[in-house]
């Protein structure tokens, strides 16, 4: 079996993984019916699927294929809560690209 990653980003790195699948954790925004606003380090637009249940104001985390827009068509989702330190989600990413033969495989 051929060893695939899905790298965690944030808003700025959409543009490098254009029909690759992404993990993004952020804050939920706003809810507009099927499509949710996420700010990670950025806003991002995700097309929820049904089995998304999330709250406006909680923390996410999306894994998801990016789409041509650079919005996220999500595959699966995860309602965080309130206390979530997006600092700490951002730093995660920051070191994960920094170091990518630690995280990803090509």
């Amino acid at each position: 079996m051929e060893a695939i990653s899905t790298p965690r980003v944030t808003c700025a790195y959409l543009n490098s993984y254009v029909g690759k699948n992404v993990i993004v954790v952020g804050k939920v925004i706003q809810l507009r019916g099927d499509e949710a606003l996420i700010d990670a380090d950025g806003n991002i637009t995700a097309h929820l699927n049904r089995e998304a249940h999330l709250a406006a104001g909680n923390g996410v985390q999306i894994i998801g294929k990016v789409n041509p827009d650079l919005s996220v068509k999500v595959l699966s989702s995860i309602d965080l809560g309130t206390g979530v330190d997006y600092s700490l989600a951002n730093a995660v990413v920051e070191i994960s690209h920094q170091h990518r033969e630690l995280f990803a495989y090509d």
